[in-house]
């Protein structure tokens, strides 16, 4: 029990570092678009910036999911990552150039890529005492919690007519907060390792078969995921909703999500994959509700949307703690991440196209290749199960 409460409290002191991260960023991500404007750049320019800024955000996680398992530096990598991540975001309100700008967003990008893997390998630690599904689950709803607080208050700051170089300052705070408790952690868990019970399938030297087999399988998923701007899209030209609304919109969705990470995590701790599987059923349908027509329609979509992001940001990392070694699992979380991020960009770039060419078109893509990742998903199933129940 003393070890439960242990990794409870380890895995809710990282969610705080993440809640703090994501309100300091996600605060910033939901004005840069319009600052970049402001200082002149076009709006190609802002979608080069933007493509670029997520083409490092995940190609660079191979090579620091590989850096930190052969270095075993968990904390310093993870460190050195949320301090890039969020310390250069108030400087956005210093910027008078909008190549500057940009540079400092891509720089935000990068710390996020240096951050994610060897944090999502000390938290696979931790989540191993009080449940894997749980535990991520946990970790994501505490995630789009500041998801949510940052974008609220760089709105608040707005709204009293503050500028955006003071957004951008309000968020030193949560920048501050998050990387204070970083700065303890390591001290606290010195070795979260430790956390987790070590079993002889954990020496191997190679990342298991069924890594490859799900990670195709997740990348089907991926590529059936239409991106939020490319939904805002659809719902403004097709007066659905104002943009005044679509914001909440979002907001609800990223709501959704958190309380589906808890939910769902908690059901795959109980039933392993086959909650994966009812989560793709589930969120298959988001595409031909939300690229409707009808308004209530689309609302529908979206908490359908976000049930699946929620479902997919605890279950997705969960199965792979279970089924990796614990020494490559940065690694493989650098890899996942990587091809997850591939896909989801290539499937969004192709619904973009299919979109202006047909819209049912798109539906049709976008459900048949979620689906198709079933067969997949069924076939590592009773491996999956096997490996976590032995572990």
């Amino acid at each position: 029990m003393g070890k439960n409460t242990t990794a409870l409290k380890f895995v809710i002191l990282l969610g705080f570092v993440s809640l703090c991260a994501d309100a300091t960023y996600e605060g910033a991500r939901s004005i840069t678009g319009a600052y970049l404007e402001t200082l002149g750049a076009s709006g190609t320019l802002v979608g080069l910036i933007a493509g670029f800024g997520e083409l490092v955000g995940y190609g660079l996680r191979l090579g620091i999911g590989y850096l930190s398992d052969r270095t075993h530096q968990y904390w310093n990598i993870t460190t050195i990552g949320y301090f890039i991540n969020t310390a250069v975001v108030p400087l956005l309100a210093l910027a008078g150039r909008w190549e500057v700008a940009a540079g400092l967003m891509i720089a935000e990008r990068t710390g996020k890529a240096i951050r994610t893997p060897p944090r999502d390998a000390l938290l696979s630690h931790g989540v191993s005492q009080i449940g894997r599904g749980f535990g991520f689950g946990l970790h994501e709803a505490m995630d789009q919690t500041g998801a949510v607080m940052g974008p609220l208050a760089v709105a608040a700051v707005l709204y009293f007519q503050g500028g955006y170089q003071n957004s951008f300052l309000i968020l030193i705070v949560p920048a501050i907060l998050g990387l204070m408790m970083l700065l303890i952690l390591p001290h606290l868990y010195p070795n979260p390792q430790d956390l987790e019970k070590e079993t002889t399938s954990q020496q191997q030297e190679k990342l298991p078969q069924v890594f490859w087999i799900y990670l195709g399988a997740v990348a089907l998923v991926a590529a059936g995921y239409a991106d939020f701007p490319l939904i805002a899209y659809h719902l403004q030209k097709q007066d659905i909703a104002s943009g005044l609304i679509i914001p909440l919109i979002y907001a609800l969705a990223m709501g959704v999500d958190a309380v589906a990470a808890l939910i769902f995590g908690r059901l795959f701790d109980r039933s392993g994959i086959f909650i994966l599987i009812l989560a793709v059923l589930i969120s298959c349908l988001f595409a031909p509700l939300t690229f409707s027509g009808n308004t209530s329609f689309a609302l529908t979509g979206m908490i359908l949307w976000g049930i699946g992001m929620g479902a997919q940001e605890s279950i997705l990392k969960a199965t792979i703690a279970g089924i990796v070694p614990k020494y490559k699992r940065a690694s493989a979380y650098g890899i996942f991440s990587a091809g997850y991020g591939l896909a989801w960009f290539l499937g969004s770039t192709l619904m973009g196209v299919l979109y202006d060419w047909s819209i049912t078109v798109l539906i049709i893509f976008s459900v048949v290749s979620q689906l198709l990742a079933i067969p997949f998903l069924l076939s590592v199933k009773s491996q999956a199960d096997t490996a976590m129940t032995n572990k």
